[in-house]
């Protein structure tokens, strides 16, 4: 094991270990509330706490910002991680790829279901504008996309994708309190198999609090958090269903 595999968070000095952490306690916003969040990271295993910033959240609750140094690291050799590895083309790419593998345009339904109505993310990848210099799929040549905005029931979803005859539906979630978004993705893929739609076309999934090792074992073909673009999930659509063409 090399030394320079094992890694720990940087503050003034590479290695030192000191950290900012942010967090809510339900103390009042005074010199007891302080001392209760210092003896709670004290518990937790760090040193060196100081609480820089408290701020009243009214009811009870205060919000913390402390600084702290952990003695914890990290073996970087060890670690193993699920990613999406298809390649990432530019849009022009893509299109020229879909039209020579498999020869006719992809259609993609996207949406925001069930209370979710924050569609920053699906809008980043399928509005013709697209985010940070990447195109959305509207603009694509080969891509008919639908957009069917936020607080789309699941059913509704998987009824405008069997009408359109989807290749692909896309599914954002960035409402991640209590974990209703696992719920709603869970539950998406309870129905499409009862419908017998699973097979039949990719389900892929992204928001803040997605990744493709919890897509896939959610039961969806990939999953794309923060930091992905519509690039990457055009070339993964396009290179997957290619590949499915083939082997069929």
């Amino acid at each position: 094991m090399s030394k320079n595999n094992i890694i720990r968070p940087y503050g003034d000095t590479s290695g030192d270990g000191k950290m900012q952490l942010s967090f809510s306690l339900p103390v009042p916003p005074d010199a007891f509330g302080k001392e209760a969040a210092r003896l709670l990271l004290e518990r937790i295993g760090f040193d060196n706490i100081e609480i820089t910033c408290l701020r009243d959240l009214r009811e009870g609750y205060t919000h913390f910002i402390a600084y702290a140094v952990t003695s914890a690291s990290v073996d970087t050799s060890k670690i193993k991680v699920k990613v999406v590895e298809t390649p990432v083309m530019d849009m022009e790419a893509t299109d020229a790829y879909i039209s020579e593998h498999i020869g006719r345009k992809l259609t993609v339904v996207g949406a925001c279901i069930e209370s979710d109505a924050h569609t920053v993310g699906i809008d980043a990848i399928m509005n013709m504008k697209g985010y940070n210099h990447r195109f959305g799929l509207e603009r694509y040549q080969m891509f008919n996309a639908i957009n069917m905005g936020a607080q789309v029931p699941s059913e509704d979803l998987l009824a405008r994708a069997r009408k359109e005859k989807a290749d692909a539906i896309l599914v954002s979630q960035v409402v991640t309190q209590k974990n209703i978004h696992i719920k709603n993705l869970t539950r998406l893929i309870e129905l499409a198999e009862a419908e017998r739609l699973r097979d039949k076309m990719l389900f892929i999934c992204g928001g803040p609090r997605i990744s493709h090792e919890l897509a896939i074992e959610l039961g969806y073909d990939a999953g794309f958090g923060t930091g992905s673009y519509s690039t990457d999930v055009a070339s993964f659509i396009a290179i997957t269903l290619a590949a499915r063409a083939v082997k069929a």
